[in-house]
């Protein structure tokens, strides 16, 4: 088993797709799903959907960490995107770092490397 798609809920996911794709370099738009606007890391593909009553946009639990080759360029990355620093960093295990950082839409994601 394994993780195949995370949802992230924005209020424009066209906008959302775009975004993450700078972010995240090597991403690849997955136009496979009609109306759908999605973007595949490796395995797994991020499905930007409407946020809506249900399930909103925000802090409000879960934060999916990207693993990072170079976690300082990856900072400086987000930052200039306009992602804001939320957590951290911090220095964890293994001589590692980890932050968190708000998306545009207020969705919290990190980074460790």
């Amino acid at each position: 088993m394994r993780l195949a798609a995370l949802l992230v809920h924005v209020a424009d996911p066209v906008a959302a797709r775009a975004w993450y794709a700078r972010a995240w370099p090597g991403a690849i738009v997955d136009d496979g799903i009609p109306g759908l606007a999605a973007l595949r890391l490796g395995p797994l593909r991020l499905e930007f959907v409407p946020a809506d009553a249900k399930v909103a946009s925000g802090a409000a639990g879960s934060v999916p960490y990207w693993a990072v080759d170079d976690f300082a360029a990856a900072q400086a990355r987000l930052e200039s995107l306009g992602a804001q620093r939320w957590r951290g960093p911090m220095a964890i295990e293994d001589g590692q770092s980890m932050a968190q950082y708000r998306d545009p839409w207020g969705n919290c994601l990190g980074i460790v490397g």
